[in-house]
């Protein structure tokens, strides 16, 4: 049977294979640089070396090594670990200029701070006589010169390795000031400006003493989470020459990582550059200059690219396909789901949605945009994390990210950030901070871990006190945080977000989410068997809803929210207004009185209408559009919304040759966002009909709904589960007749809701084949 916790496994096997480290080790770092980061100076990557001669006879060797930014070791020559971008980013310490940023922070009240090592076994990698080890240092996140990011210092490094010899002795080799360090060929490496390798420095530079550098002031701590690979590789699929000289060359998949070149022979000065035509800015330059001697193979090192064409320059002669491969970059998770049905148009937006997912999972985070902010959101992360879930194996990915959002609360008040590890830049409000309690909770109900669930409760149950502390005396919430001049800062207190037209209000959003977060944490309750804060948690959810309820209905109408729209407001917002701002989709998720359900769906049915069958929903609603319509019997709307080409749709994105799913409905700013992936569940959960059951959670009993719809005669959706694969397949003739074939693994069961209406059947593991007439 095959699990989905391998990489789980694989970390906590190399924790107990390398053993707990007992640092002897000193971080050390460049005597060029300082240990505060200029933003203002471009000095070259760093490269360490220690050399040392063995007489004996090796048994075993491990190397615990990490550098800040990122970095890259060998030993011998030859690089360890077929990571890149390593190690992950995490809240590396404090930060002494948090204060000066527009979204200003003060750290230290924060929970806990981490750096992450690896452990490489280079046993075999070592040689009796004569050995080297070696390192290059990169920037990464620690020393960045964009405004957005604040940087923490220059560059640094830390190594100690481990040599067992056989004849039973011991050695350990750590860094010091007596390795030596000097100036590496690579001139520029940052996260935003890009990355310029100059070959005519190798070598060039003397050694000389490294210098001792603080501690970045976060616990060393083996990773655990995914590292960054080259998860596979892509030819050009059209090189072609430009009038000025220059090449451009396509490829038929926005991704990202980097170019790599190869067979480069250049006069020695000979400047090749890439660049990226993309839509916003944030690739920044990528630059090899020569040295005059023929290369194999060259590709940068501490950058990466968004990209699905690029233009090079300054390409001595005849540039062919074999001169070029793209390399694709991410965190290394499997996509282990797949889904198709008979409507190609969802197929095609299920797979721009999940390159678009990749492309943002980088260094163990999601992303907003991999190219222009490269910001860890949490927001953008809640916002799809259940199509996440159904797609990907996220077991250790999310349980890293989840230590990033509560290492970075503020015990005090229980704040928990927009972006983690915290970037000034990450604007957001109410419904980012909740996926502290959002996210963990769908990680349970998916995996069946009620080990991650326990880690993550204290966190859960304090960012809850912190929404209380914005709540109104009627009961609901609105917060208004206010930034270092002490005004309300609208960037710190969003609700919904880029909608095609408008917006429901803060007020309405921040105390929907402050029920979502009280009903979950009292779940997590339940689950965790506490069953006095079930009880507490849960009279809170139902108090907030009733104060919800009484505030935002407006019996006039009808309908909830519109009273509160902001018409025109938010970004990505349209040119014109459509109707609803998605408030009576919020409603209907939570639930309704029985005695206004009727006009409420009145309401959602007439917004439709006026909207010509659109969503008007920005990426929290949109989120939940698709599977409220289909809980109350608006499957034909549901799929009617899929399944448009106008605005706003997924299938105008499309239409104009979208790739990958993006920023706004309009087009503008960023093409690769996946915020609004929360909308694909429907395809999973309702047309294909695979539901976890929050009670026997990790897949131990799955509610099988399907619920066919449209034009769609057939759709198929298989996954791996903690129990194994489970699959579904459902075909619809022309003659009304339905059959659902399903797979169960063993250690699942399940019950099925045939879409005529007839008795639910329970099914035990195995193959399993029903037929109804529609």
């Amino acid at each position: 049977m095959k699990h989905l916790f391998l990489s789980i496994v694989f970390c906590v096997s190399m924790s107990l294979q390398m053993g707990a480290v007992d640092w002897t080790a000193k971080w050390i770092g460049a005597p060029w640089d300082g240990e505060e980061y200029n933003p203002e100076t471009r000095l070259p990557a760093p490269e360490f070396m220690k050399s040392f001669d063995s007489s004996k006879k090796i048994k075993s060797a491990v190397a615990n090594v990490t550098g800040l930014g990122f970095f890259e070791f060998y030993v011998n020559g030859e690089k360890c670990g077929d990571d890149v971008l390593s190690p992950n980013e995490t809240s590396y310490g404090h930060r002494s200029n948090l204060m000066e940023y527009g979204i200003s922070m003060d750290d230290s009240a924060w929970r806990n701070f981490r750096v992450f090592y690896l452990s490489y076994d280079i046993t075999n990698m070592l040689r009796k006589g004569h050995n080297e080890f070696s390192a290059l240092v990169g920037n990464g996140f620690y020393a960045v010169k964009c405004g957005w990011v604040a940087p923490y210092g220059t560059p640094r490094f830390i190594c100690q390795v481990e040599i067992t010899y056989a004849d039973g002795t011991t050695e350990t080799i750590a860094t010091d000031e007596s390795w030596l360090v000097r100036r590496s060929p690579i001139v520029l490496n940052d996260m935003y400006e890009g990355e310029i390798y100059d070959a005519r420095l190798e070598g060039k530079d003397e050694w000389q003493n490294a210098v001792l550098r603080r501690e970045p002031g976060g616990e060393l701590v083996l990773q655990d989470g995914v590292p960054d690979r080259v998860v596979r590789t892509i030819k050009p699929s059209c090189i072609k020459q430009l009038e000025d000289g220059r090449w451009e060359i396509d490829f038929d998949e926005y991704v990202t990582g980097w170019i790599r070149l190869r067979n480069i022979d250049a006069p020695e000065g000979t400047e090749i550059e890439i660049e990226y035509p993309i839509e916003t800015a944030g690739n920044g330059v990528y630059k090899y200059i020569s040295n005059g001697k023929k290369v194999a193979s060259y590709a940068p090192r501490f950058h990466w690219w968004a990209y699905d064409k690029a233009i090079i320059s300054g390409w001595p002669g005849k540039l062919k396909a074999s001169n070029i491969v793209a390399e694709v970059v991410n965190s290394d998770v499997t996509e282990y789901a797949r889904f198709e049905c008979s409507n190609p148009l969802f197929n095609r937006i299920c797979e721009i949605w999940k390159q678009a997912m990749l492309d943002n999972m980088h260094l163990c985070v999601e992303t907003d945009c991999p190219h222009r902010e490269k910001g860890p959101y949490t927001g953008d992360g809640q916002a799809s994390c259940v199509a996440v879930l159904h797609n990907f194996d996220v077991t250790s990915f999310y349980r890293k990210w989840f230590h990033d959002m509560s290492d970075c609360q503020d015990v005090d008040t229980g704040y928990v950030l927009n972006g983690a590890p915290w970037h000034p830049g990450c604007g957001g409000g109410v419904p980012w901070g909740a996926a502290m309690n959002i996210m963990p909770w769908e990680y349970y109900v998916h995996y069946g871990d009620k080990a991650v669930l326990e880690e993550n409760y204290v966190p859960m149950k304090e960012q809850l006190r912190y929404m209380l502390t914005w709540r109104l005396e009627d009961g609901t919430m609105l917060q208004e945080r206010t930034d270092k001049t002490g005004n309300v800062n609208y960037w710190m207190n969003l609700g919904d977000w880029c909608p095609p037209y408008s917006l429901p209000s803060g007020n309405f959003v921040h105390t929907w989410y402050l029920w979502r977060c009280a009903s979950i944490t009292a779940k997590a309750a339940k689950a965790l068997g506490h069953d006095d804060e079930y009880a507490e948690y849960q009279k809170l959810a139902d108090d907030v809803a009733a104060a919800f309820h009484a505030k935002f209905y407006d019996p006039s109408t009808g309908s909830y929210g519109v009273a509160g729209a902001k018409k025109g407001t938010g970004y990505g917002v349209g040119d014109a207004e459509g109707s609803g701002d998605g408030s009576n989709i919020f409603a209907l998720a939570m639930g309704v009185p029985a005695d206004r359900y009727d006009n409420v769906i009145a309401a959602v049915k007439a917004e439709l209408k006026a909207n010509k069958g659109h969503f008007n929903t920005g990426i929290y609603a949109t989120g939940l559009f698709f599977e409220v319509l289909c809980d109350n019997g608006l499957a034909e709307a549901a799929f009617e919304a899929m399944n448009k080409r106008d605005f706003p749709s997924f299938g105008l994105w499309i239409e104009q040759g979208a790739k990958t799913t993006w920023e706004q409905w309009n087009g503008e700013a960023s093409r690769i966002h996946h915020m609004f992936g929360g909308a694909l569940t429907w395809l999973y959960r309702d047309l294909c009909g695979v539901n976890t059951d929050e009670d026997e959670p990790g897949f131990a009993h799955v509610i099988l709904r399907p619920r066919p719809c449209g034009d769609v005669t057939w759709a198929t959706y298989s996954t791996e589960t903690p129990h194994g694969p489970l699959s579904v397949r459902w075909d619809l003739k022309a003659n009304g007749k339905f059959t659902y074939k399903v797979k169960i693994p063993a250690g699942t069961h399940a019950t099925l809701y045939m879409p005529d209406g007839s008795a639910p059947v329970e099914l035990a593991a195995g193959r399993k084949k029903i037929s109804c007439k529609l």
